[in-house]
């Protein structure tokens, strides 16, 4: 039987056997789903938090915070106009802009703003809410925010959207400031990075590093100030410098790294190299004399001139009288005592051609050929600093032997590393490099730069009551096209190291292309002058007309000497705050301090007898 041409009987059995099986397959699939095993529940994504960058005595240069982006479902708001009209006060975005953006692009979502403040935010969650508004959310991302804004700039570095370091020690400390998950439910906060710097000096430095650019007309300042005992640097200047809370609007100069990166020919100051290799070498002794006639001159086999002129005829010249006046004749005659080889393995030595491996990122290694692409003009021509390119880095690490009996310092801006619950994971020691010189070499060449602070070029360096070892520069620089030298293009430098008879810092500078006067013995050495004032001051050393007074029957303080208390009580004007340290390891008295600076004011007064549990007041300024 058939009840038309389509619906037989025979394909209505079919259709509904079909039916009925189809609909067992989803009760059974449906049930077994029902009744089988739970699925794991999905696991929250953690969120880190990333580390805190510290000036050496704690302060905050780098820190975490929360920001937000304004999320916009532009499908979801039903008046535009209500919705432009209430956010364009509270995001700063015009009211035309706004319903330009919410009423067409590409794709339905876009942020109408990001990374906008916890007050920005605050607005903007009101405004949601007394307009009801719908399509818009506030979404919490994290960021990084740099409270010194531009201090210390290249060193602290940046982060980017993403949360990855993209210069200074944000990137080359990424893993340390944020360690990489184990997995999405395990993860691990940060550790907080302690500096070497601090925060008071390199503000300190900057302003005049500032002030230097502004007075020279140059393109840039680099200065570096460092502990040259431990290799700890205190202060790290490179002008231009970019704000790191406006980062993205910064200039390739303001960015640039300058002490790591920039890499120079030194000009004179790298005499005192050359000089105390000859000493160490003994191809020269102290008491040797060199004539200077206006230049150094060499003729090769071929018959050929090399000159190399110096600013005066000098006359007859010790090794320590080339350094003062910077004699270019002398310090050619001197180095041709040393074999080419032999005088490059000792610039070697001393880390020149090599990158210091101070932590950050892209250090240069510098120029500096192997003698046997040397011209015959090539090793007179590195003698007095051209010829051969070298970083701020570079000057600073080799200039520790001079401070250290002839061995080098390695270079560090870590000074410990915190666990976010305070423990301490990491506390930088003195690291030796390599002996470069004899004690006596290095204690002669420091002998020879303090004559020249105190008759030579660098007298414009000095400080009159803290003896320095100075050496000044003026480099040429090659033409941009590579070849020969600019007539009107100069880096002027200035090394000081001090105090001279027991060193404690070293402070180098360049000035990189000044307008006008270009002598690093003019322009250069009275920066120096200016900074290691603020160093001696902030730091505390003892000043040669800070010494305290001597009166029958009291006890001298000497200068520059940590305090020693013993049976009576000495007289403690014009002490520097530093040298009253081991007074706070006595137990059996008590001491208090007011103010800062140098003793002006004591109680009791000098020459009342120690005795046990007495109260010592000091007053400083």
């Amino acid at each position: 039987m058939e009840i038309n041409g389509f619906y037989s009987v025979r394909r209505m059995i079919f259709l509904g056997t079909f039916f009925v099986l189809f609909a067992a397959a989803i009760v059974a699939a449906y049930g077994t789903r029902m009744l089988g095993p739970r699925p794991d529940p999905a696991t929250p994504t953690l969120s880190a938090e990333r580390g805190s960058i510290l000036d050496r005595n704690g302060k905050i240069l780098a820190v975490q915070t929360t920001l937000y982006n304004i999320a916009v479902t532009r499908s979801s708001i039903p008046d535009k106009k209500h919705f432009a009209n209430l956010l364009a006060p509270v995001t700063g975005i015009s009211e035309d802009e706004i319903f330009s953006m919410a009423s067409s692009g590409p794709g339905d979502f876009f942020y109408l703003k990001k990374k906008i403040s916890e007050s920005e935010k605050t607005a903007v969650a009101a405004a949601i809410k007394q307009g009801k508004l719908h399509g818009i959310r506030l979404e919490p991302v994290l960021s990084r925010t740099y409270p010194e804004n531009r201090l210390a700039s290249h060193i602290i570095g940046f982060l980017g959207d993403d949360g990855t370091g993209l210069t200074g020690v944000e990137y080359s400390f990424q893993d340390i400031l944020s360690p990489p998950s184990v997995s999405p439910a395990e993860v691990q906060d940060g550790y907080n990075v302690m500096l070497t710097i601090d925060a008071t000096l390199q503000y300190e430095l900057e302003k005049i590093g500032k002030e230097t650019m502004e007075n020279t007309d140059a393109e840039a300042v680099l200065m570096l100030a460092a502990n040259a005992r431990s290799g700890e640097i205190l202060a790290y200047i490179s002008e231009p410098a970019a704000n790191l809370n406006q980062y993205s609007q910064s200039t390739q100069s303001q960015r640039l790294d300058r002490p790591a990166l920039y890499a120079f020919e030194p000009g004179s100051v790298f005499k005192i190299f050359t000089i105390a290799a000859a000493l160490d070498l003994g191809v020269i002794q102290d008491s040797d004399l060199f004539l200077c006639d206006g230049g150094y001159s060499l003729t090769t086999p071929r018959g050929e001139q090399i000159q190399i002129k110096c600013l005066h005829q000098h006359g007859w010249l010790t090794a320590r009288e080339v350094i003062k006046l910077s004699c270019n004749d002398g310090t050619g005659q001197i180095v041709e005592k040393i074999p080419d080889d032999v005088f490059e393995s000792k610039l070697r030595q001393f880390g020149f051609g090599s990158k210091t491996g101070i932590e950050l990122p892209g250090e240069t290694n510098g120029i500096f050929n192997r003698s046997t692409y040397w011209s015959l003009r090539s090793k007179p021509t590195i003698a007095i600093g051209q010829e051969i390119s070298v970083s701020a880095l570079q000057m600073v690490e080799a200039a520790t032997a001079f401070a250290n009996k002839g061995e080098t310092i390695k270079l560090t801006l870590l000074s410990k590393l915190y666990s976010r619950d305070g423990t301490l994971i990491y506390s930088h020691q003195r690291k030796p490099i390599t002996p470069v010189l004899s004690p006596e070499a290095a204690s002669l060449m420091l002998s020879y730069m303090q004559t020249t602070s105190e008759t030579g070029t660098g007298t414009r360096a000095s400080v009159g009551d803290v003896p320095m070892a100075v050496k000044t520069g003026t480099a040429q620089m090659r033409n941009s096209g590579g070849t020969g030298y600019s007539d009107t293009d100069f880096i002027s430098s200035c090394i000081g190291i001090f105090p001279a008879d027991d060193p404690e810092i070293i402070l180098y500078l360049a000035i990189v292309k000044p307008v006008g006067e270009t002598y690093g013995g003019r322009i250069a050495a009275p920066v120096v002058s200016k900074a290691a004032n603020v160093l001696i001051d902030s730091l505390g050393f003892g000043r040669g007309k800070a010494t305290s007074v001597t009166h029958t029957g009291l006890i001298r303080i000497p200068k520059n000497k940590p305090v020693v208390l013993g049976d009576i009580v000495p007289d403690f004007s014009g002490v520097p705050k530093k040298m009253l340290t081991p007074l706070f390891e006595r137990s059996d008295i008590i001491v208090r301090i007011s103010g800062d600076g140098y003793v002006v004011g004591q109680s009791p007064e000098a020459g009342t007898p120690v005795e046990k549990g007495m109260t010592i007041d000091l007053v400083l300024e």
